[in-house]
């Protein structure tokens, strides 16, 4: 192994060669800046499925807040925690066309047997739009919500059989579910 007074003299001998390895040096840690900031662009440029879960966790989380505040409202109810899960994420309808190719043909022989075929093609395509940044993306022309699956109501005033029933009435309204999906507890 070189002794560190050897190394330094290598590198301050000469003047030019320091110049040259401070600039190798420079551009090797300018490479490496790169392509770390390409990873946190990569990170940053979320897909519709990323975009779909998020939306979905702060539409689950926003009906939780929103019906806790109701029932807490309910006469009786005291405290309350509300818990939602949802069947499904929400799902973009996006828009297409449609190309349908129809054909007949019919074949005949001397005997008057005919033979008769069709064929139905139908070619869909998504419509795509230009973003700003020149990036295509298909037309999005509905969301559709998350279906709520289930509501947990965990309140004070759960055991008394009118808070109870209050509260799985202001769920069934607020969710047009049915109350066999509403579970009220204390």
């Amino acid at each position: 192994m070189m002794d560190l007074e050897k190394l330094r003299n290598l590198f301050y001998k000469d003047k030019s060669r320091f110049f040259v390895i401070a600039l190798g040096a420079i551009g090797l840690i300018l490479i490496l800046n790169s392509n770390l900031s390409k990873g946190k662009t990569k990170e940053n440029n979320k897909t519709d499925g990323d975009f779909s879960i998020s939306y979905t966790y702060e539409y689950k989380k926003q009906l939780e807040e929103n019906l806790r505040n109701i029932i807490s409202e309910i006469s009786g109810v005291g405290t309350a925690n509300v818990l939602v899960t949802l069947e499904s994420s929400v799902q973009n309808v996006y828009a297409t066309e449609q190309k349908k190719n129809k054909e007949a043909s019919e074949d005949k022989n001397y005997d008057e047997i005919s033979k008769k075929q069709e064929s139905n093609e139908i070619e869909t395509k998504f419509i795509t739009v230009k973003d700003a940044d020149g990036t295509e993306k298909a037309l999005s022309v509905m969301q559709i919500q998350p279906v709520v699956k289930g509501v947990v109501v965990i309140c004070s005033g759960g055991d008394n059989p009118e808070v109870k029933n209050k509260v799985v009435e202001a769920v069934k309204t607020a969710l047009n579910i049915t109350s066999k999906r509403v579970f009220v507890t204390k």
